[in-house]
């Protein structure tokens, strides 16, 4: 049968360029034809797998090219030869910070003061009483802090 002759022609292909539009194009079938026979799940297990070995050849054919231009001294090959198979050579993005304590005691602002006045004015239950308390503890240390 034509269609699966036209098939494993496809696969074959797509195993030397992973590239569908090539591929199709190099045995004469359109690109909606072989995705209408993705629909058919063997076949498009076989492209798929097909697929990974055209792409594990063509990154051995790169790799083959690099060393040659390795072997003639060309800088950039060399490059980037070393940037991805040397972690010493590799591009790396340096972060520097400072981490503060999400906690950190600063002094009350005068408009925070008022704000705090007010919420307590309010005549909130007991539960908040501590928090009045706390208020001026905390006032009290700033006010120490030599900062």
């Amino acid at each position: 049968m034509k269609r699966d002759k036209d098939q494993q022609l496809i696969i074959e292909q797509l195993k030397k360029i992973p590239i569908v539009t090539v591929a199709c194009e190099k045995i004469n079938i359109s690109t909606s034809t072989y995705y209408r026979w993705r629909d058919d799940p063997e076949f498009a297990k076989a492209a798929d797998a097909a697929m990974r070995d055209g792409e594990l050849y063509i990154n051995d054919l790169s790799e083959a090219q690099i060393v040659n231009l390795i072997r003639e001294k060309s800088f950039s090959a060399i490059a980037m030869w070393l940037r991805s198979h040397h972690p010493r050579y590799a591009n790396r993005l340096e972060v520097k910070g400072r981490i503060e304590h999400a906690n950190a005691r600063r002094p009350i602002t005068p408009e925070e003061r008022v704000e705090y006045q007010k919420f307590f004015a309010a005549g909130l239950p007991n539960k908040h009483a501590a928090s009045k308390e706390e208020l001026n503890n905390r006032e009290n240390e700033t006010s120490n802090d030599p900062k």
